[in-house]
């Protein structure tokens, strides 16, 4: 909203700006910017041409008299490639920008290479700096072209951490130095500004509910002998155990908490039902108050949808706009989404206050993003996260992790590390 009625002040009463371009994520571009300027008077006369589809209906779109064209951010590198030096557009506006975080990724090199056709840039995000300090280099050289934080990566790191964890001479990660985060931010503090809601905002409370899922004795014994037959696969050096080996143990671990596994060839076994049967009393327990549910694995979805087949009630997946408007109208009683897929932008304050994670994510972003569709301005009660935790599983350190907000990703190590040493001591 404020930004858009910088736009309108910037073209229309100052004439300081031509052609407006909007990246965003896809949901968010399918419906978000549109929907939000046609709720203000001042913010209708904008005309909004959203860059998505096929090639041909992206090109339709660019040579469609605009102020605003929007495209979501995976086809950002194809965008400056059709354009090259004929670039037209000098105002960006970045949604979400910590999707440009990585200094490595083609979209942030493909809209570093044409900054200098670019006079205002502008970013949006609640979360800047997700996994530390380093986050933050890629999205201000967007802004300065390295004036503040330094022209290359690696100059901004030597400058303001030291390496961290190591083996077999790769360092895993880097810490900041002491007083780094001080200096960071007083460099950055011209162009860049934070407001926290709650200071600028009354906003209603936001409530964390766990409920504990006890696995009955099949499915205890069928996790202890998946976790038992996976670690026993692991090499007996704690150093050896690589990032993508635990993310796999972790993975088939969640899964089988929430019910089912894949297997090698993606086929779908059922194991238990024991988190549906929690989550099914929970509905029950909203005394038909709507839900938003995250899944996490694609298995957990289907198995919803069908649990809910007779049910009675209004179950629907969030697709499209019109599933977001129906949901804020008050006409689906459970909307099923993965955080993936809408965790950022989407306005969903209006047709709920109570989230259900049915499948726990360690992506902290992700989870906070997520929770923050419902705990936003315009939302006028109580918001609970409910989280369905599988005791004595992967679920209970995936819950303190994203407690604990800091160092996930070394928290997910440690905790595996904890548990394999347990399995192989036998307890």
């Amino acid at each position: 909203m404020t930004t858009l009625t910088a736009i309108r002040e910037l073209k229309y009463n100052r004439f300081a700006v031509r052609k407006v371009l909007v990246i965003a994520p896809k949901k968010v571009a399918e419906g978000t910017w549109t929907k939000e300027k046609d709720k203000w008077d001042h913010t209708r006369i904008l005309r909004v041409s959203p860059v998505l589809g096929s090639q041909a209906k992206r090109i339709r779109a660019l040579n469609t008299p605009a102020d605003i064209y929007i495209i979501n951010r995976e086809n950002v590198c194809w965008l400056v490639d059709y354009y090259k030096n004929a670039w037209p557009f000098d105002m960006v506006v970045v949604d979400e920008s910590s999707s440009f975080k990585s200094h490595k990724a083609k979209r942030f090199k493909a809209l570093a290479s044409i900054g200098n056709h670019i006079e205002r840039m502008v970013e949006l995000t609640g979360t800047p700096s997700p996994n530390g300090l380093n986050d933050l280099w890629s999205q201000v050289f967007l802004l300065d072209g390295g004036e503040r934080l330094g022209k290359r990566y690696t100059q901004f790191r030597e400058r303001y951490f030291d390496p961290g964890d190591r083996g077999n001479n790769v360092i895993y990660n880097y810490k900041a130095k002491p007083g780094s985060e001080q200096s960071i931010l007083e460099k950055i503090s011209d162009i860049c500004i934070s407001m926290k809601a709650e200071d600028y905002l009354q906003l209603p409370d936001i409530t964390y509910h766990q409920i504990p899922v006890v696995l009955d004795g099949k499915a205890e014994k069928a996790y202890r002998d998946l976790e038992r037959k996976m670690v026993l696969e692991l090499p007996e050096d704690d150093d050896e155990i690589s990032v993508t080996s635990a993310a796999a143990l972790s993975n088939k671990l969640l899964q089988l908490a929430n019910g089912a596994l894949y297997d090698d060839d993606h086929e779908v076994h059922e194991v238990h039902n024991c988190k549906l049967e929690a989550f099914t009393e929970l509905v029950e327990s909203l005394q038909g108050k709507p839900a938003l549910v995250f899944y996490n694995f694609q298995h957990d979805r289907t198995r919803i949808l069908k649990a809910f087949e007779k049910s009675g009630l209004r179950v629907r997946e969030l697709k499209t706009t019109q599933d977001e408007d129906d949901w804020n109208n008050g006409k689906i009683d459970i909307l099923l989404t993965h955080p993936a897929s809408s965790a950022y932008g989407l306005n969903l304050q209006q047709g709920g206050n109570h989230v259900v994670w049915f499948g726990l994510t360690w992506n902290y972003e992700l989870y906070t993003q997520a929770n923050k569709r419902l705990h936003r301005q315009g939302q006028t009660e109580k918001v609970i996260i409910h989280h369905l935790v599988c005791s004595g599983t992967r679920d209970e350190d995936v819950m303190q992790a994203l407690e604990k907000k800091d160092d996930v990703q070394n928290w997910v190590m440690q905790s595996l590390k904890a548990r394999i040493k347990a399995i192989r001591e036998g307890k």
